[in-house]
């Protein structure tokens, strides 16, 4: 989307770029971005809509809650990260409900939410906040996942560290996988051998994917082993960067993108290419 500087914002609504910076401050809106020199840069299709409803009520308050009623414009990971950057979980809720008025659960996931995340400074507070949002949010659409209507299985193994953004596309793929009617389990990478097991047995995987870059190639050497003693034949499969590139691995890699890694995936358990499910809003009361 397009971004403007104060001056040109505060001169399209009729205001001095002060009285901008004082609504900014008084409302928490419009919400700017910030370049890296620190220059304010806001959203043309917010300012638009501030100067529609501006001009309709000619009291910026009035005007502040009618934008914010009827939406700003499509949700964008820009606006996601500038809400999520001011601590306001109930702003990020409402444009990702507006995301998913327009787009499927996983293109809001893959379009929205992830880059949003991502757009923040990896350890700063902005960021563990987003994170832990992002984490509970993926959780929440999981839980109202339909049911497995398929008999293939896939087991995730999360090898991301805390707080990591490889976590949040783990969680996505898995919820992506439920989606799609597979039978999918997670389970964290630093298990014990017999555990592992007793989770293969019980889930009998078509597929185990090993997802994230924080594990060591010990541990990965155990998991694939342990996968293997207790499903011969199970194939091992690499999301973000899981194992080395070195070139001699003969692992299939998914590649970055939790939506292509689960429309591969699926593809090759099933022989069924995955259709887009139809666009529908999802509660996350």
């Amino acid at each position: 989307m397009s971004a403007i500087r104060t001056n040109a914002a505060a001169a399209m609504l009729g205001v001095s770029p002060s009285t901008l910076r004082s609504w900014e401050r008084r409302f928490g809106y419009p919400m700017p971005q910030r370049t890296e020199g620190g220059h304010r840069q806001f959203e043309l299709t917010e300012i638009e809509a501030l100067r529609q409803s501006f001009s309709e009520t000619h009291d910026i308050s009035s005007a502040i809650s009618i934008v914010r009623e009827r939406g700003e414009g499509p949700s964008s990971p820009a606006r996601l990260q500038s809400a999520l950057g001011a601590f306001r979980e109930d702003l990020a809720d409402r444009l990702l409900e507006e995301s998913l008025a327009v787009r499927s659960v996983e293109r809001t996931v893959e379009s929205v939410l992830l880059p949003a995340v991502e757009l923040l400074e990896e350890g700063s507070p902005e960021y563990r906040f987003a994170w832990r949002y992002a984490t509970g949010w993926l959780a929440a659409a999981q839980r109202v996942a339909p049911p497995a209507t398929r008999e293939e299985g896939v087991l995730i193994f999360d090898l991301s560290r805390p707080a990591d953004i490889d976590a949040l596309y783990v969680q996505a793929l898995e919820l992506i996988l439920r989606r799609t009617g597979l039978r999918v389990l997670s389970l964290p990478v630093d298990l014990e051998d017999a555990r592992i097991g007793g989770a293969l047995r019980a889930l009998h995987p078509n597929a185990v994917v090993l997802g994230g870059r924080g594990a060591a190639l010990d541990a990965l050497g155990k998991l694939v082993y342990a996968a293997r003693q207790a499903e011969p034949g199970v194939e091992i499969l690499d999301y973000r960067g899981a194992l080395p590139d070195t070139g001699a691995s003969t692992t299939r890699r998914l590649g970055e993108s939790p939506t292509a890694a689960a429309e591969a995936l699926r593809e090759r358990l099933t022989g069924v290419v995955a259709q887009q499910p139809p666009v529908a809003a999802v509660s996350h009361a």
